[in-house]
């Protein structure tokens, strides 16, 4: 089982030690309502949500991470950079921030101040969303579907990269049914997400 570091219950705000330009901090916008988590991890708690279109601060990521730490309307945290983009060229066209260019963000490092034991990772979302190519999420579920959901909740399973709509679960991951309902749902990184089963393409997720 691993370990993460959290930095108290409530918070769990990581501690930042900056390397290389100090005080880079680059605006990028978000192509999906975007989740900020208080560690770099999808198993760290959700303390906001950058929602689509909207912009957040990056200070700058984690060496070898598509973890990036943020501020956005004064949260602080951390959020996944291929569902953000920026104008790294000074051309002012917008690029994902995973494929930036290595000297356009400084590193940062997250520094352990307690552990809790968490499940590990397993595997991966498949498939990243740019400015280019959206998907709209369906319309809101049913009252009813929504409680079932809520009532009949399952072990989460843990992907690195986020619950976004237009991203794609494994094919490793079950995927439960609902009574009278064409999509199915499955627990992503502690988020309940409704799944196209023909695509098990994310299609809503529920906040």
């Amino acid at each position: 089982m691993n370990k993460v570091f959290l930095k108290g219950a409530a918070a769990g705000m990581a501690l930042l030690a900056f390397a290389g330009v100090a005080g880079a901090e680059v605006l990028a916008r978000a192509t999906a309502d975007l989740n900020i988590r208080s560690g770099p991890g999808p198993q760290y708690p959700v303390v906001g949500v950058i929602r689509v279109d909207e912009e957040a601060a990056i200070e700058g990521c984690r060496e070898g991470s598509k973890w990036c730490a943020v501020n956005h309307a004064g949260v602080n945290g951390w959020a996944y950079s291929d569902y953000l983009t920026a104008p790294f060229d000074g051309a002012g066209e917008y690029v994902v921030v995973t494929d930036r260019p290595a000297e356009a963000l400084p590193p940062v490092s997250y520094e352990a101040t307690s552990s809790v034991e968490i499940a590990p990772v397993h595997g991966e979302l498949i498939g990243r969303k740019t400015a280019l190519g959206t998907v709209e999420p369906i319309a809101p579920p049913p009252a009813e579907v929504t409680t079932y959901i809520q009532t009949n909740r399952v072990e989460p399973v843990y992907l690195e990269g986020e619950a976004v709509v237009g991203a794609v679960v494994p094919e490793t991951v079950e995927v439960r049914e609902i009574p009278d309902y064409d999509y199915r749902y499955v627990y992503v990184n502690q988020q309940p997400v409704l799944i196209e089963p023909e695509t098990r393409r994310i299609v809503y997720v529920l906040r």
